[in-house]
């Protein structure tokens, strides 16, 4: 048995707001609700909270304003994290790290985005490129590589030559998640999903299929971070933070790079799992970024699950899904519930942790892996939670 002594910090609050296609509200209107339900959840006041995180999403906001919407007062932590997908994981680490310090006592983590408009398809909603870069910087919208797609399919075609990585892995990993979404009332597609579907599902960016890239949300999520023993005293069962590691490979696109090969998985993930005092046969659940169905297939390799090149097997086995031996986003994830960057694996792992999965809940969930990635595989944070007993 995992013990949990050891860690000073807990989540004891969550908050998330409606997400998907809400309109009318912004992202500061997302990010207060947030927090306010994040307090109410962990049976706390506003002007309890002395610390104050905040992620600003692709439209800018929240800022450090917040703490003006929201009106506690004298705060002793007040910082922007952004690492990008990376920053939940880190902002949940750098709120244990200063409750420990005894810099604050009482922590909230938030983020919120707006990219959806009412009117405009979801492939818009981050917008284009408004200046082109002139001379040979411009190489790579001559050949229209504007977003994020063409460069995680790049890091997945890598792979794909590397290891004999095949379509059908990722299938794999899209429809093990559906299958979780199924039971999950906040997820956006609920839908059950076949090989056969992922398969015949528009090709984005070879070799990555519409079915392979998550969704775009609007929405916003908190957490509220203590100190372990106060956690105990307030509504809900705790989530301890018992470890935490970052990684910044800064791996150029190039052939000679572990780009597509390795991330910041492998450096952050043994840190993480150290700190904890477990390793990864004690991990009894994952919950994974999952920009991209090859996101999940890397990371699981990358944080030990399985060996370089045997990821594609592990998820056709069926190890992820359903009655698996090690479950893997049991919302369904970025790809079938909702995006709130990190938050979204983060909000899952609390939810299982807590034991309130409801009929996606898991026999067991004590040591829960969570991972953050920002950018184009460019930064990486790794959480290790204890579950509530």
């Amino acid at each position: 048995m995992v013990s949990h002594v050891s860690a000073v910090a807990a989540i004891a609050g969550l908050g998330v707001t409606d997400v998907g296609k809400v309109y009318g509200r912004s992202a500061t209107d997302f990010a207060a609700d947030a927090v306010r339900l994040a307090a109410a959840d962990a049976g706390i006041r506003l002007g309890d909270i002395d610390g104050l995180l905040v992620s600003p999403g692709t439209q800018g906001a929240p800022r450090l304003s917040l703490q003006k919407v929201l009106g506690p007062r004298d705060l002793t932590l007040l910082a922007e994290v952004a690492v990008l997908g990376a920053s939940p994981a880190a902002m949940v680490a750098y709120a244990a790290n200063a409750i420990a310090r005894g810099e604050a006592t009482t922590v909230a983590c938030v983020f919120a985005d707006a990219p959806l408009k009412e009117k405009g398809a979801a492939r818009d909603a981050f917008g284009t490129v408004r200046k082109p870069p002139k001379g040979f910087t411009a190489y790579h919208t001559a050949i229209g590589a504007f977003t994020p797609n063409v460069y995680y399919a790049m890091a997945a075609r890598r792979h794909f030559e590397t290891y004999g990585t095949t379509g059908e892995h990722l299938a794999a990993i899209a429809v093990a998640q559906r299958g979780w979404a199924t039971d999950n009332p906040a997820a956006q597609f609920r839908t059950p999903m076949t090989v056969a579907d992922h398969q015949s599902s528009a090709l984005i960016a070879d070799p990555l299929r519409l079915l392979d890239c998550c969704l775009v949300s609007n929405g916003g999520a908190a957490v509220i971070v203590t100190s372990t023993q106060r956690a105990l005293d307030l509504a809900q069962p705790p989530v301890s933070v018992m470890g935490w590691g970052q990684s910044h490979p800064g791996l150029p696109m190039h052939q000679g790079s572990g780009f597509g090969l390795r991330t910041g998985a492998a450096v952050a993930g043994p840190a993480a799992l150290k700190m904890a005092g477990v390793t990864i046969d004690d991990v009894d659940l994952l919950e994974l970024y999952d920009s991209f169905t090859y996101t999940v297939l890397v990371t699981l390799e990358d944080y030990g699950v399985c060996a370089k090149g045997e990821a594609g097997e592990f998820v056709v086995s069926g190890a992820t899904g359903r009655g698996g031996r090690l479950p893997c986003n049991t919302g369904g994830g970025q790809l079938s519930s909702y995006y709130l960057t990190g938050f979204t694996p983060l909000i899952e792992a609390v939810t299982q942790g807590r034991r309130q999965a409801a009929d996606r809940q898991v026999p067991k969930s004590e040591v829960i892996m969570v991972s953050g990635s920002g950018g184009v595989l460019e930064h990486h944070a790794t959480l290790v939670l204890g579950g509530a007993r």
